[in-house]
């Protein structure tokens, strides 16, 4: 980030993702869950904090510290921050699990569903001055058997070439590189974007005093947020970066797979090619239907 000036706030951040998480469906399957299950998985949670807390003999002063912090972060609205920084890269690998296809990474705090639907080839939303590399990325969304999968949607979003995200800077345009692109008849697709640049999440509230006190650093690397999905298919949230990019082997998210690496080549116009193809599961639940 350059520009101080311009940098989100952690708690202008933290408001747009918290609004954004509670209107998605997502937020609304919360309420479905049995109650033996909240029982079974808040009881572990609880067990992990108290031998932590044996463990290391945690005092009363650290303990009243780490109150005060929990008590920052939600009057910041930078739950949805620490958490998906720092706890969604382990429910993604336990869900990865049971998933067949393309692998899949962490969504993040920063997806805003409702995106302008844009037919392939499409060319994201962008200022007319956009800054950065131009990137031409193609592919296809085929099923596990390698069948096409005709229609298939593509929701992509990125941060600037500055590591800004549409959204959640105010000097960024609504809906600035951000799409929902519709893959043609073979589930082919072509979308031209730019290649975002590597940013550090907001750092200015409790998640940076955090780690800062820990010593770590708030670096992400570079990437493509992506949903793929498809009529009567699982849908697969990931990310795809960028090879040689900074830190890739030391990301704060600790989302990174070698397998979501790209490898961009310059076909002499200045626009960096790439194709990676997708390739999605059928969803049971909805075939048995």
């Amino acid at each position: 980030m350059t520009d101080a000036q311009q940098s989100p706030t952690a708690a202008g951040s933290g408001a747009s993702a918290t609004q954004s998480f509670l209107t998605t469906e997502m937020y609304q399957a919360v309420r479905q869950v049995p109650p033996e299950r909240v029982d079974a998985v808040v009881r572990a949670v609880l067990d992990g904090v108290h031998q932590a807390i044996r463990e290391h003999e945690v005092t009363y002063p650290e303990f009243q510290a780490a109150k005060a912090w929990m008590i920052q972060v939600g009057e910041g609205g930078e739950w949805p921050l620490f958490l998906d920084v720092f706890v969604e890269h382990v429910v993604e690998e336990v869900q990865a699990a049971t998933q067949q296809g393309t692998k899949g990474s962490i969504l993040g705090p920063y997806y805003l569903p409702g995106q302008q639907r844009l037919p392939s080839p499409a060319t994201l939303p962008m200022r007319e001055d956009e800054k950065g590399s131009r990137l031409a990325f193609t592919g296809q969304v085929r099923d596990v058997d390698g069948n096409p999968i005709a229609g298939a949607e593509i929701d992509i979003w990125q941060a600037d070439d500055e590591g800004y995200y549409s959204g959640f800077a105010p000097h960024v345009p609504e809906g600035n590189l951000r799409g929902l692109v519709v893959a043609d008849d073979e589930g082919r697709f072509e979308i031209r974007t730019i290649q975002p640049a590597p940013y550090q999440i907001p750092t200015d509230g409790p998640t940076g005093q955090l780690i800062e006190a820990a010593g770590w650093h708030p670096w992400r690397p570079a990437h493509l947020h992506l949903i793929v999905s498809g009529p009567g298919h699982r849908a697969i949230t990931t990310q795809l970066y960028f090879r040689g990019g900074e830190w890739l082997e030391s990301d704060v998210a600790s989302a990174v797979k070698p397998e979501l690496v790209l490898d961009p080549q310059d076909q002499g116009d200045g626009t960096g090619r790439v194709e990676y193809d997708f390739v999605l599961e059928r969803d049971e639940a909805t075939a048995a239907a």
